[in-house]
């Protein structure tokens, strides 16, 4: 089945898309990992930030976020990387960090990415040149690492 794969900015968004964007986010942090924190944390609607997606069959399968760099004084910021759990295991984690590296280059040239990982993703990010910064810590109870890619 084919993938549609969009890359709006927050102003873009339809209350459909939002909502699908929300609700796969707190299946997975919020109830699956189970960890209860404001997931709606007032970024989504900051200054240029983009909101990428992978939707198949009309249905929310994979998204991330990439804060804009200029509001933040900083690198572009991807978070919330989420994969839902009946398309895990298909690839789409990879395709999913690929087009949020050219979405970010496209968008935002020449500038550094940040974001923090689960620790135990450390390998994976490194495959797209991020390595890790600082000290493991706990957020929500899981521990997490800083990751940063020129």
């Amino acid at each position: 089945m084919d993938i549609d794969w969009v890359c709006k900015h927050h102003s873009d968004l339809s209350k459909e898309q939002l909502y699908a964007i929300l609700k796969l986010r707190a299946d997975v942090f919020v109830v699956e990992q189970s960890c209860a924190y404001p997931d709606v944390d007032g970024l989504d609607l900051e200054g240029d930030t983009c909101h990428l997606m992978a939707w198949r069959d009309n249905h929310l399968i994979a998204y991330l976020r990439l804060l804009d760099p200029h509001s933040r004084n900083s690198d572009v910021v991807i978070g919330r990387v989420v994969i839902a759990p009946e398309a895990r295991g298909q690839g789409l984690g990879h395709a999913l960090m690929e087009r949020a590296l050219e979405q970010a280059q496209k968008h935002w040239p020449g500038t550094s990415i940040s974001l923090s990982a689960q620790a135990h993703l450390q390998g994976y990010y490194g495959r797209y040149g991020f390595e890790a910064v600082g000290v493991e810590y706990l957020e929500d109870g899981i521990p997490h690492i800083g990751m940063h890619r020129p």
